[in-house]
């Protein structure tokens, strides 16, 4: 009863963001009706490509204060009844085992996820197709998962030299190899598990099939950054870059829209590299009546209206060049787990000086590292010569550090004195006693034989709820969990996975220097 009633109170739709520089309400009318104007121009179908993620798009929510990181999904479920989705996943991806780095899955299992999701949300699923397919073993495999899971597979094959090789693509050893996935409805999304996926060069095989069947379709996309209207270093479109550096993709101005009308937009690398597909698709198979004829640049194949949300164009650059620091320290993890190359965290030294800022523009950054120092420096603190700080920073930019001890991680520790002010509750007060917490370290030290015994943050919360029916002011510290989400924090030291795993159910975002600093080796 204690925890389901903490589930409610925690559950509550919390919105404190106080500061929005996003207006999502007035973006997606804006979106909405781009999209259907679009649709307007084509007899039959339009095929709209999806960049990015459809929902849980978290990289915008940091970046624009405001927007709803589900707005993609909301749009697609008010044209619902004119839509069906296509999902794309390479088989090369397959095959290499490559991971999701946001969900820590690989792409077979990412897609089985997203499916079910578009299943839940009452998106009808077309079909899914595996690209690139010469033969992998992998991809064989998920097709019959799929097929059992009742979902319809096509396979579209590796061509080579793609994109280069027009003559071959645009032919009957080409994308007419490919398996023509039928739909039904004028609105086909095509999305995918992940760039890479093959979902652009998908669009233009159907379209060369339609076009073999007499079918009026077209082609556009829906790619929420870059802000092809904001300028090249606008932070919003280098924080863009600073999430797709891993990629080796990069922003620049759109050459053919720059030639064809004399007037600047942002576009990215691969759209440019993919125009020319386009362009001989256009010339050797279309009717020159077809819409896609009037595309004369990448930034013309898109539906983008995010600069029509963006209310505070301060709040919006300074979010944004947060969320550029964020990534750094992202990539930083990555590049000592072998996952990234140097020239990542090169891009992202570039990115700092375009934006000109240092890791330290993310308050919590100075902040987690200053409570470290003080933490060596006490002796209360620390945990087996171990000394580590943490950070996180307020919806009112209020900074709340934590350290360490033999009793609580600093991460914990952080999170008890951030709720307690938020609750209002003196920073005297202790909200779960010493005996507690010590009761709860010798069961970690003990019996369950742990390294560390001091309390995790997944820890602190179950101690929290069992205790609330006895004290008034733990329940009202609890309620302030929710108001926790949204918010920035860093540590010095790596992050247990079961914090981990509390912190992205909680909505906090965590950047962490990712050191273990011992102060006396001879303790540990």
């Amino acid at each position: 009863m204690i925890l389901k009633k903490f589930a409610r109170l925690s559950s509550k739709k919390i919105n404190l963001m106080s500061k929005i520089g996003f207006d999502t309400e007035k973006y997606l009318k804006a979106q909405e009706a781009a999209i259907k104007e679009r649709l307007s121009k084509f007899e039959d179908r339009l095929y709209l490509e999806i960049g990015g993620k459809l929902y849980g798009d978290f990289h915008a929510t940091r970046s624009l204060p405001g927007y709803d990181a589900d707005t993609k999904l909301t749009l697609f479920k008010n044209l619902k009844k004119d839509l069906q989705v296509i999902f794309c996943v390479s088989a090369k991806q397959l095959a290499s085992g490559k991971m999701r780095g946001d969900l820590g899955i690989g792409y077979d299992l990412a897609t089985i996820a997203a499916l079910e999701d578009l299943k839940e949300f009452g998106l009808p699923i077309a079909g899914v197709v595996i690209n690139r397919f010469s033969g992998e073993e992998e991809a064989k495999v998920l097709r019959k998962r799929l097929e059992r899971k009742g979902f319809k597979v096509y396979f579209r094959y590796e061509i080579e030299d793609y994109p280069k090789n027009l003559d071959l693509i645009i032919s009957e050893t080409g994308f007419g190899k490919d398996e023509y996935i039928e739909t039904k409805k004028p609105l086909i999304i095509v999305w995918g598990a992940g760039p890479g996926s093959g979902k652009f060069s998908t669009c233009l095989s159907q379209i060369y099939h339609d076009q073999k069947k007499g079918l009026d379709s077209g082609y556009a996309k829906f790619e929420t950054f870059p802000v092809w209207d904001l300028t090249l270093e606008h932070p919003v479109n280098l924080a863009y870059e600073a999430a797709t550096a891993d990629l080796g993709d990069f922003n620049l101005i759109d050459p053919y829209h720059l030639s064809a009308y004399k007037k600047s937009a942002v576009n990215y690398n691969r759209d440019v590299e993919s125009f020319p597909i386009l362009i001989s698709l256009i010339q050797k198979m279309l009717n020159k009546r077809n819409f896609v004829a009037n595309y004369h640049s990448p930034t013309d194949m898109g539906v983008n209206m995010m600069k029509k949300g963006i209310v505070d164009e301060e709040i919006v650059c300074r979010t944004a060049k947060k969320e550029i620091v964020f990534y750094f320290f992202r990539y930083c993890q990555e590049y000592f787990k072998g996952l990234v190359d140097k020239e990542v965290l090169d891009k992202m030294n570039l990115l700092f000086e375009k934006a000109g800022i240092s890791e330290n523009y993310l308050p919590v950054v100075p902040a987690a590292r200053r409570a470290k120092r003080e933490a060596e420096k006490d002796k209360r603190k620390g945990e087996r010569g171990i000394y580590c700080g943490a950070a996180i920073e307020l919806k009112d930019d209020k900074i709340v550090t934590g350290k360490n001890s033999p009793l609580l991680h600093a991460e914990a520790a952080c999170i008890l004195n951030a709720i307690k002010v938020l609750a209002k509750i003196p920073d005297s007060i202790d909200l779960l006693t010493p005996q507690v917490i010590e009761s709860l370290n010798q069961v970690k030290g003990k019996i369950l034989k742990e390294k560390s015994k001091s309390l995790e943050v997944n820890e602190i919360i179950v101690a929290l709820a069992i205790s609330a029916p006895v004290n008034p002011l733990i329940g009202k510290a609890l309620v302030k969990l929710g108001d926790l989400k949204n918010c920035y924090m860093h540590t010095t030291h790596p992050l247990t996975e079961g914090d981990r795993a509390i912190f992205r159910k909680l909505g906090i975002w965590v950047s962490t220097d990712g050191e273990v600093a011992r102060k006396t080796p001879k303790n540990f």
